[in-house]
């Protein structure tokens, strides 16, 4: 199937590892250019080796701090002046961040509603007037099953990424007529440093394979995810193939969410 993502101008918050990265080499490797965002400068780099290594192609890398509106209009136009254009952003920069509700400050509710939701508005702001002058885009929000079902001890995350689902929806309505597309990814256990640690410091004995296999994830499909596996999810979203979808949040989880 041909994605139609030829020359296309993506550009991807929290780029510089994890399914962003793995996404900017999904997509460059469609034949997108790729700009790519991040606060850590050295990963970035690290970064743009590895898509140039796996592709062929050199991204542009971006050293920026999402949660502050004036460096993600910044970003937006870099991207802009480089490529000449943007036809595709996707929101994925957040951290992760689960406490019981007693247990969350008030500035950890304030930075992680600045980086996760905020963050994806200014950048969608920035970027829908260019992606009008194109005809059309496609913005993705990348989010969190925990949005659609909060589990305990699941805050902030889970109420930020209740709120990307519904500034999702709500752009989706808005944008529609300049056709751009809005849609979110809701992810669920996939590879990453950060289950990696969780891996390394709870069972150092088990392989990766025993760890990933093991009952207790609760994942119907017996597995973690790999990174790769959400990101071709993301690419076909963002691709011309799903030119006829919009306003929706697809589950890369493996089945564990008990919602659609």
């Amino acid at each position: 199937m041909d994605l139609g993502l030829t020359d296309k101008i993506a550009l991807i918050t929290g780029g510089s590892k994890g399914i962003g990265l793995e996404t900017a080499i999904v997509l460059a490797s469609e034949g997108a250019k790729v700009a790519i965002v991040a606060r850590n400068d050295e990963a970035l780099q690290a970064a743009a080796k590895r898509i140039k290594q796996t592709t062929g192609t050199d991204a542009l890398v971006i050293s920026a701090d999402i949660s502050v509106e004036a460096e993600v209009r910044g970003v937006v136009e870099q991207t802009v002046q480089h490529f000449g254009g943007l036809d595709i952003l996707i929101n994925n920069a957040g951290a992760a961040a689960a406490n019981p509700f007693e247990g969350v400050s008030s500035e950890s509710w304030y930075s992680d509603l600045d980086l996760k939701l905020l963050g994806a508005v200014h950048s969608s702001k920035a970027a829908v007037s260019h992606m009008r002058q194109r005809g059309g885009g496609s913005i993705l929000n990348v989010t969190a099953i925990v949005g659609k079902t909060p589990s305990a001890s699941s805050l902030p995350t889970s109420v930020s990424r209740a709120a990307g689902l519904a500034l999702t929806k709500a752009m989706s309505k808005d944008l529609a007529k300049d056709n751009i597309r809005v849609n979110a990814v809701c992810i669920g256990l996939i590879r990453s440093d950060q289950i990696e640690r969780m891996w390394k410091a709870s069972a150092p004995e088990q392989s990766w394979e025993e760890f990933s296999s093991n009952p207790i994830h609760g994942i119907p499909l017996k597995r973690i995810g790999q990174t790769e596996e959400a990101a071709k999810v993301i690419a076909f979203l963002v691709s011309g193939a799903a030119s006829y979808v919009t306003g929706t949040a697809v589950n890369i989880d493996g089945g564990t969410s008990p919602v659609l």
